[in-house]
């Protein structure tokens, strides 16, 4: 690939791209005058100036690079020769801008269109298609099979046709726009804001898919990220830097649970000995990154306004993707989102919460997508690839030697027909570290949130808590808490069939425990906030329904401190 400028003596300069990878370009130049001056470098090649150059012949005719901005000062006389090769030249101004485009639509499948007789098609390329009636809409070559290209309209493929639709390839990967002031506004799914705001003024220009981050260089999650909710906070802490899912299903208050998460999240403070609140002094470093997918308009309507009216906005990141939106939009979503959390972390220090709703939407778009392919479906018509696609998503949660932030991330799945065994949520469990579970049955009772302690886990509790980070008593308090409801519930079944007359005194404070843990521990108002030593304090309340001997979880020591401590409350 190259192309020759021809001087007035009649000596070639010639350059090509061979280097573009390192930044810049090979220069091979007779004349001082025809020396080329690279002016904006980045991943790939923008621009290039000749100062000096009077040039004769200018000769294009065998490039085939895409997107090319080569300038000529002065600009070329009116009688240079020129055998461009290429789609724009403006001799005025001296500016040759280089493309390709296709006219060689030989099908539409879905959101896909398929390309023939494509020079050189790169796998996730991006593609500008503009229509008959000039509105340009963005793909991205998803499969590539020599001249032949399979490309995914991020808009929809509406409108397309064989004969006017033409298809210019930009040599570059999706890359989406960030800055530190895209805290507090709203994006549509493909990252175009949306609240009639000013346009974001990008600090840098990242890959969605992400870089790859070189495992010894990961840091273990640890510390703790507070929700504000009990349930999670006591008996299911989150780590920063840690990935786990909230399992619900259709008619449960997965939504309102997720806004009340941004409501109430932070960073934990910590205590001293006297047990007097101190700030850690990194709340300010705190921020969520919100996606939504495949969401009706009432659900983004009420995640808008609960933001908004409750002065979570400014510390959030929205993306909306609308049930009405092109479901090949849901794709780029999710990463985009990440993208942001990933400049959020890294670049700008915090510590950033990423909640992303709802996945089975997100799984339900690769379905489609899969099978307008014509790929081999998998179990339930899912591609066979999508574990290793979740993972592409869920394992950019983390933390990073040397970087002092964190991403953390809570993905909401819906389980068809309440389904665990539906492959959205099997596949999520196996690569995320835990799952918190919304029970239909909590539910019809009237408690909110309904969240059951007993299939809920973390597995990376105990990297959160403990002395130093919550308080010394968190990982006995929580594993008696649980002891005692399960045991609870055993008396509750067996209270069915054998009937309470026969039950022990001892059976009969399970139930009464049973009872106050569900109607004063679980269940917790909307706008009920409740830090983890509150929470921790509330659990002793109930854990003193039990004489000491019956603790047999907490040690000595602990129930020395704590287990006499407002006793008479």
């Amino acid at each position: 690939m190259r192309f020759f400028l021809k001087n007035t003596l009649g000596r070639k300069a010639k350059f090509g791209s061979e280097n573009a990878a390192m930044g810049g370009f090979m220069f091979e130049s007779c004349e001082e005058a025809t020396k080329g001056r690279l002016v904006h470098a980045s991943d790939t090649i923008k621009s290039l100036q000749f100062p000096d150059a009077e040039l004769e012949e200018v000769d294009l005719s065998n490039c085939r690079l895409s997107s090319l901005c080569i300038s000529f000062f002065p600009p070329l006389r009116s009688n240079t020769k020129t055998n461009m090769g290429v789609e724009k030249f403006d001799m005025d101004e001296g500016t040759l801008e280089i493309g390709m485009e296709y006219r060689t639509v030989s099908g539409v499948a879905g959101p896909l269109v398929i390309l023939d007789k494509v020079k050189g098609p790169k796998f996730q390329e991006i593609v500008n298609i503009r229509l008959g009636d000039g509105t340009t809409r963005r793909g991205q070559v998803l499969e590539v099979d020599g001249e032949k290209a399979v490309v995914q309209v991020f808009e929809g493929t509406s409108g397309i046709d064989n004969k006017y639709t033409t298809v210019q390839f930009t040599g570059e990967v999706l890359k989406t726009p960030v800055s530190l002031d895209m805290l507090g506004r709203i994006f549509n799914g493909s990252g175009k804001p949306i609240d009639n705001g000013p346009p974001i003024l990008p600090e840098a220009y990242l890959d969605i898919s992400g870089s790859s981050i070189n495992p010894s260089e990961r840091t273990y999650p640890e510390e703790m990220i507070q929700t504000g909710i009990s349930t999670i906070d006591v008996m299911n802490s989150i780590a920063r830097g840690q990935k786990i899912p909230l399992f619900s299903a259709a008619g449960l208050p997965h939504n309102e649970i997720a806004a009340q998460i941004c409501r109430q999240a932070g960073l934990v403070k910590r205590l001293e000995k006297t047990e007097n609140l101190l700030e850690d002094g990194e709340d300010d470093n705190f921020a969520i990154v919100f996606a939504a997918m495949g969401v009706n308009m009432e659900t983004a309507q009420f995640f808008k306004r609960d933001f908004e009216e409750n002065g979570s906005m400014e510390r959030v990141t929205l993306f909306l993707n609308l049930a009405n939106d092109p479901t090949i939009e849901r794709i780029i979503t999710p990463r985009i989102a990440l993208t942001t959390a990933e400049y959020l972390a890294y670049e700008c220090g915090k510590h950033v919460l990423v909640i992303l709703t709802d996945m089975s939407s997100y799984a339900d778009a690769l379905r489609e997508v899969s099978a307008a392919r014509e790929e081999v479906p998998g179990r339930r018509g899912y591609p066979g690839y999508m574990y290793t696609d979740l993972a592409t998503i869920y394992e950019r949660a983390g933390r990073i030697e040397g970087r002092k932030g964190s991403i953390t991330q809570i993905p909401i799945l819906t389980m068809p027909n309440d389904d665990i065994t539906h492959p959205t949520p099997d596949l999520t469990g196996y690569i995320t570290e835990g799952q918190i579970y919304i029970d239909r049955q909590l539910q019809n009772r009237q408690i909110y949130p309904p969240i059951n302690v007993l299939p809920s886990l973390s597995r990376l509790m105990k990297s959160a808590i403990g002395e130093g980070m919550t308080r010394r008593d968190h990982s006995d308090v929580s594993n008696q808490l649980y002891a005692n409801y399960a045991i609870g519930k055993d008396v509750q079944a067996m209270k069915a069939v054998v009937g309470e007359e026969a039950l022990s005194s001892e059976d009969l404070l399970y139930l009464e425990f049973l009872d106050k843990f569900e109607r004063k521990f679980v269940a917790q108002g909307a706008y009920d906030t409740r830090n983890i030593f509150q929470s921790l304090d509330l659990a002793w309340t109930l854990l003193r329904i039990f004489p000491r001997e019956l603790l047999h979880r907490i040690p000595a020591k602990t129930l020395d401190q704590f287990y006499s401590r407002d006793a008479a409350n």
